[in-house]
């Protein structure tokens, strides 16, 4: 039999990323600090979805020598990670209230898309079915997502 476990995306701000996903509803339910590898593992999941289906966040600590720590481009590459909210429009007004762009709105009140800081796009579905409501509806997408 085989089961989904996680996803894992690579981060440069730990705290951030984790804030970000806290807006959209996921809580961390277990780290690893590995001091020999020089990395922390964060693990995300949404209520009830532990060791089901949960997010890693990979930390790689920047090199003790003082350089700076690794940075990562492309994040589109990774295509996108995708969740079932209770209500769309409050997701996304505590993104927006956040700080973070909403790149394609909630128009229909089923989809939008934001991105995580380090530039994971992250597609949101609304659970069951809402009206198109303003000032969702009239809202134009803003970059790629």
């Amino acid at each position: 039999m085989t089961k989904f476990l996680h996803s894992m995306i690579r981060v440069t701000d730990p705290d951030a990323t984790v804030a970000f996903f806290k807006l959209i509803g996921l809580e961390e339910v277990r780290r690893f600090d590995v001091e020999a590898g020089r990395f922390t593992l964060i693990f995300l999941a949404a209520p009830g979805q532990e060791g089901v289906a949960e997010v890693e966040l990979t930390y790689n600590w920047p090199a003790e020598d003082g350089t700076a720590g690794e940075q990562y481009a492309g994040g589109r590459n990774f295509g996108h990670l995708a969740y079932r909210v209770d209500n769309i429009y409050e997701t996304c007004q505590r993104l927006k209230e956040a700080g973070h762009t909403i790149h394609r709105p909630p128009r229909d009140g089923h989809m939008a898309f934001v991105k995580s800081p380090d530039g994971i796009s992250v597609e949101l579905l609304q659970e069951g079915h809402l009206e198109p409501a303003e000032p969702w509806a009239s809202m134009e997408n803003t970059g790629s997502w």
